[in-house]
């Protein structure tokens, strides 16, 4: 059993990480670049025993935490801090003060509940045999900045810092139950692909289509084919979303267009169906688009891998939910989210899980609440301690039993 004060510990400081929490939700920021957010963090967490490293190309930094209990391995715990440019509509007292930019994702409550862990093993630093690195991270929302900064060797080792063994994160989850703790081993989220097809044919005039070679038709026909491609070349056990969400052409109604612009998004859960798929797209548009005499350029923009979880570190985080909250706070999920995250970059290099957490307001109908990405997502910040102390309690666990 985890040492038995810890959620106790979570929720004595509560009014701490809620503090936190509000405080980056007012003051939004986008991208790569968090400066006010990190700062912000860096108070809250100032005199606490933690040495920091901080980027160069983001504003992404890690605070290490060495234990007093002797020599052991590193455990590596991640938040993200960046926002969505979308509006607030939660008529909260600390809504967005920045007009179009919202932490409609729960980065904010991310955020908090990794500084309110960093609290709570600081607490016990002279009991942990190890390190305990925090990831503070920019750039979640398709900017990649997990994959920044690994590459700036944030994350490795060096003198006086272990190399991560384990690696854990939690996601919010507002249209589940209060308190539920969610995951799986294997593939958790999915990859997440960009696509662009440009359809070239040639305009004219909307009443004599035949002088001109019209792509809007074979656009069309490229958008149906698609999901035909997706029921009939693809394995249904492993399965791929393939979705066009956005078709431009053309400038008056009375115009045929030169060109036809179809966009959208690739998910799969395999490596070997996402590059299979990258052909696969390539090849039904530009056939479908020469024989009807015009021609199609695809360009496919790679987004985050699949989220893979190693089966050590779910087991390891449900045996910690369940020591914490109860027999029934942990569920297995039954099949992958074909959303994606890119924590899926640390556990590429690292073996280690995410988590779900369930943060909908006890007693309302969870199911139909606005969920993440909603301009009315809302947060029940009574959930904030257990994550705090489920991140907490992951560490401690690896550090004092490893994988067993």
């Amino acid at each position: 059993m985890l040492h038995e004060h810890l959620l106790e510990g979570a929720r004595a400081i509560s009014g701490e990480i809620t503090a936190l929490r509000r405080a980056i939700h007012a003051e939004p920021e986008l991208g790569l670049e968090t400066p006010k957010t990190l700062a912000k963090v860096r108070a809250a967490l100032s005199g606490l025993p933690l040495e920091w490293r901080e980027g160069r190309s983001t504003s992404g930094a890690v605070a290490l935490l060495q234990g007093g209990g002797g020599a052991g391995p590193t455990v590596l715990l991640r938040g993200d801090m960046d926002a969505l440019p979308m509006p607030e509509e939660t008529g909260l007292e600390f809504a967005s003060q920045v007009p179009g930019t919202m932490h409609a994702c729960g980065h904010d409550a991310h955020t908090a509940m990794l500084a309110g862990a960093v609290q709570l093993l600081c607490e016990r630093k002279d009991s942990l045999k190890g390190q305990v690195l925090f990831m503070f991270q920019p750039g979640e929302e398709g900017f990649h900045g997990a994959k920044f900064m690994l590459e700036e060797g944030l994350l490795e080792g060096g003198e006086g810092w272990g190399a991560p063994e384990a690696a854990f994160a939690l996601h919010v989850m507002p249209n589940a139950r209060h308190g539920q703790v969610a995951g799986r081993a294997g593939a958790l989220l999915a990859s997440a692909d960009k696509f662009e097809i440009r359809i070239d044919g040639r305009g004219g005039h909307g009443a004599m289509p035949h002088h001109g070679l019209d792509p809007v038709p074979v656009a069309c026909e490229v958008v149906m084919a698609l999901q035909a491609l997706v029921a009939r070349q693809f394995d249904a056990h492993d399965p791929i979303v393939a979705s066009v969400t956005q078709i431009e052409a053309g400038t008056a109604h009375n115009v045929i267009p030169d060109f036809a612009m179809l966009k959208g998004t690739l998910r799969s859960l395999s490596a070997r169906h996402r590059e299979k798929l990258h052909a696969a797209l390539a090849q039904l548009a530009k056939g479908i688009a020469a024989a009807h005499g015009a021609s199609a350029a695809v360009e496919i923009i790679p987004g985050f891998p699949v989220t893979y979880c190693d089966p050590r570190a779910v087991d390891l985080g449900e045996t910690v939910a369940r020591d914490l909250f109860g027999v029934a706070a942990f569920r297995r999920l039954d099949q992958p989210i074909m959303g994606a995250e890119d924590f899926s970059y640390v556990l590429e290099k690292i073996p280690g899980a995410m988590f779900f957490l369930g943060v909908a307001h006890e007693g309302v109908d969870w199911h139909n609440c606005p969920a993440i990405h909603s301009p009315r997502m809302m947060v029940d910040e009574a959930a904030l301690p257990h994550g705090a102390a489920l991140l907490a309690g992951c560490a401690v666990r690896f550090l004092e039993q490893g994988w067993e």
